[in-house]
Order: structure tokens, then sequence, then C-alpha cells
């Protein structure tokens, strides 16, 4: 079953070596570069002038993509504007951008239960999350809990190159504690508003 049919059926589409080895080895080298320039910076909730760093809410790093960007990073982009033509053509979602970053979680970071789309905002319509973690073990933690119900959820190692699309408008989710680090691109396919 295709992306959008999974979406549009589901919710929820899981597909792993979405990424060759080879591609997520690459964006790996692209993090290190970024890290090493100092392009990731800590991770804040809230908008606007109200942002804060709250580790106990969000712990993570993060880069957003922008130029100029490394060969790997285009090539993802390519991939990825494939997708969104498919899911467009699939699912009817209206899609017309993409919003992407790094996510980068040190041992013992987490992010609480939340949604992606901003208070007041509807253009965030399907959120995704590439993994570049390589031998992730179970005990690695750091799963991405999608919550079904109130006493339901899913449970999503972050195994690399394993992408995670879900309908963005009121899922919750969250990410459990990584008890190493954790390494993901994350965003949004957004429609206009």
């Amino acid at each position: 079953m295709s992306i959008g049919a999974e979406l549009r059926s589901r919710g929820i589409s899981i597909r792993d070596q979405f990424l060759a080895s080879s591609q997520t080895r690459a964006l790996l080298q692209c993090v290190q570069a970024r890290q090493a320039r100092g392009d990731f910076a800590p991770a804040r909730v809230g908008s606007g002038a109200s942002a804060q760093r709250r580790e106990d809410i969000r712990g993570d790093f993060t880069c957003w993509l922008r130029e100029p960007l490394f060969a790997a990073e285009r090539s993802l982009l390519d991939q990825l504007e494939e997708l969104r033509l498919e899911l467009n053509l699939e699912a009817t979602l209206g899609l017309f951008e993409l919003e992407l970053h790094y996510a980068r979680y040190p041992p013992g970071a987490a992010y609480a239960r939340h949604v992606d789309q901003p208070q007041g905002t509807t253009q965030r319509q399907v959120s995704l999350v590439l993994y570049l973690n390589a031998d992730w073990q179970p005990a690695d933690g750091g799963v991405l809990r999608l919550h079904e119900t109130d006493d339901q959820s899913l449970d999503i190692e972050p195994v690399g190159g394993r992408l995670v699309c879900f309908l963005t408008p009121g899922r919750v989710h969250e990410v459990l504690t990584a008890r190493r680090e954790r390494l993901s691109i994350s965003g949004w396919f957004r429609g206009r508003e």
C-alpha cells in the first residue's frame, strides 16, 4: 500500500529503508558538519517573543534546513518533493511546501506530549520524521509514541532509514527519553491557510 493510501485509511504510514544506508551515512556527515559550524540551537517551546527553552518539556537541539545545502540534503529534498507530489495525487491533500529541520536528542532528552499544529494555524497537514540512527536497539529508548486514544498508543523505534508520516491535525504524540544520542530529520508538508 502506498504512503498516500495509508494516510487516507489509517492516518499514519511507516516505511523502513526509505533511505538507503549510504544516504543515511551521507546525512549523518551533514549533521557532523553543521554541528561543527554551530548550526544547532536548543529547541524552544512557544512562538515569537514568548518562546523559551524548557528542557522539562523538550530537550532536543534543532537545525533548520536552509540554503546553502549539502548535496545529500538537496538529494533528500528532491526525494521528499516526489513524495509531496505523490501525496497530492493519491490523497488530495493540497500540500504546497515543506518545512524541515534536524533534531538531535542527547542522552536523557525527551519531548513531552504535544501536537504539531500551532494554535490558530492549519498549514501543517502531514508530519514526517526520518531517522538517522545506526544500529538502534530497543534499550536505547527514544521511541516516538503516537497516541491513538487516551489509553491506546503506538510506539515506533527510531531506526535508521525509517520514515514515519502522519496526518498532523489533532495527532497527539511524544518522544520518550533517549538513552543515547538520537538523530532525525523532522518536519511538515504544509498546505495554504
